[in-house]
């Protein structure tokens, strides 16, 4: 494990399970459209960042849900969302300061999309990942 994963170590899993579990719901999900809506994210922050409006997308049903997801867990990380457990009492996640951060995690699960998507065909990533994500 590198410095840049132990470091976010408690938020890539998290950004990684909003992919994986679009694709529990429909294996029909391929590493494409995982790549397209990880992509549509990062421009949709990259846009933020630099203070433009968000980009309009057109993605499919199951890069769309994927997207959603993600973006869920990301705004958790960012400490713009709540998640409240059925008992009422709010859960916390590990914050990261900027959306840059958010960027960078991004970035290192497309390249993990990428290479296992190289290595192992179509649903490579899901294939590989989708064991180690609970």
């Amino acid at each position: 494990m590198n410095q840049f994963e132990e470091e976010y170590m408690d938020v890539l899993p998290n950004i990684e399970f909003g992919l994986i579990t679009v694709y529990r719901e429909d294996e029909e999900m391929t590493d494409w459209q995982a790549l397209e809506a990880i992509n549509s994210l990062i421009r949709t922050y990259t846009a933020e960042i630099r203070r433009r409006s968000a980009p309009a997308l057109k993605l499919n049903e199951l890069s769309q849900s994927a997207y959603d997801r993600m973006m869920g867990m990301c705004d958790l990380h960012l400490g713009r969302e709540a998640l409240i457990a059925p008992d009422g009492r709010e859960l916390t996640f590990p914050r990261v300061s900027t959306t840059g951060e958010i960027v960078h995690c991004l970035k290192r699960i497309r390249r993990s999309i990428e290479m296992w998507n190289k290595e192992m065909g179509r649903r490579g990533y899901f294939d590989v990942v989708g064991q180690y994500v609970q």
